[in-house]
């Protein structure tokens, strides 16, 4: 039975990718979760912010006092200890790449056009197999119209792919008004693959202080339902990599996925509540499955829901919509599901 895959060119043994773990700011969490069975791991996100924050603060710490007496050069940092955290960044995926035998992903964060895309040509030239490109963005002002946010989007995708060389892929929210056109423009701009979707995180509203505060909650397997409507509408419609990203938690989890469309999936709740073992579990189950249904291959049962090959591709369209709803209106028991 043959459950790998390629994912950005990069031959997987499985389709399972842990993503942005604790476990990946170090290298021996690297390596951990490369012997619990990991195909790859996507390392945590360096930020747009945090890059300009240091170069402003280094800037800062260079000139001081720089025309002041000569005292003053005792303010210089120690350059041959001071490590940003880019340097340390940037030191994981070399120390990474020598410790563990599977891809190494790095991640980029941001949104603006501007010189920290060119931190993705030092991420390359660390010796990362592929690079993902973390795209998070509210869009709260009122004269920011859906066409320009858009074009921020592509003109940064266009701006990396022009400075590296290596795999891109795009990590995006499904806020947009056209989504798959916005697939095709980020593939005609050079992504090679597209991870859907991001998880926002809101805040919610401490009624004591009257203040925003972070609220985080664990993914769930409702989260999929999105996912894999999308996955299965862009599959064969636009000629780019389709990954599934959040509310994986089981070995159907994934099945559907793949059956989408997904090449590969990214797990990360399920490895953070339940911990790294999960993956040969749900290898181990995802095997039997396929097993019990005769399947020789994830390449084999790829896309094989997908709006292309079902036999009511309405299923993803509105017409649906109203199948659902007049189903409920017609149920016997005059109650709402669940």
């Amino acid at each position: 039975m043959d459950l790998s895959t390629t994912y950005l060119g990069l031959k997987l043994k499985h389709p399972l990718i842990p993503t942005a773990l604790p476990l990946t700011e170090t290298v021996d969490g690297i390596q951990r979760l490369a012997e619990a069975g990991a195909a790859a791991v996507v390392l945590y996100s360096l930020f747009e912010e945090q890059i300009t924050r240091e170069s402003h603060a280094l800037d800062h710490y260079l000139t001081y006092g720089s025309e002041s007496f000569a005292e003053a050069l005792s303010y210089f940092p120690d350059l041959g200890t001071y490590r940003t955290a880019t340097e340390t960044y940037l030191e994981l995926i070399r120390q990474a790449k020598e410790r563990v035998d599977i891809p190494i992903i790095a991640s980029l964060n941001g949104v603006s056009d501007g010189g920290w895309v060119e931190y993705a040509r030092l991420i390359e030239e660390a010796g990362a197999d592929a690079l993902e490109l973390n795209i998070y963005f509210i869009p709260t002002d009122p004269n920011l119209t859906g066409a320009e946010v858009e074009r921020r989007y592509v003109e940064v995708v266009r701006h990396v792919r022009q400075t590296v060389s290596i795999p891109l892929a795009v990590r995006l929210s499904p806020f947009f008004s056209a989504f798959a056109n916005m697939a095709k423009q980020l593939h005609e701009a050079g992504a090679d693959a597209l991870v859907l979707f991001n998880r926002f995180y809101e805040p919610d509203f401490d009624l004591e202080t009257l203040e925003p505060v972070p609220h985080i909650s664990p993914s769930t397997s409702d989260e999929l339902l999105l996912r894999l409507r999308w996955i299965a509408i862009l599959y064969g419609q636009v000629p780019v990599e389709l990954v599934l990203a959040g509310g994986v938690h089981s070995h159907t989890d994934v099945l559907k996925a793949l059956m989408a469309g997904a090449t590969a999936v990214m797990i990360h709740s399920e490895l953070l509540q339940h911990g790294i073992k999960r993956i040969g579990e749900i290898l181990v189950s995802l095997r039997q499955w396929m097993e019990e249904y005769e399947y020789e291959s994830v390449t084999q049962m790829r896309g094989s829901m997908s709006f292309r090959h079902v036999a009511d591709p309405s299923t993803f369209e509105r017409a649906y919509y109203v199948k659902t709803l007049l189903s409920w209106r017609h149920d016997p028991t005059g109650m709402w599901p669940g």
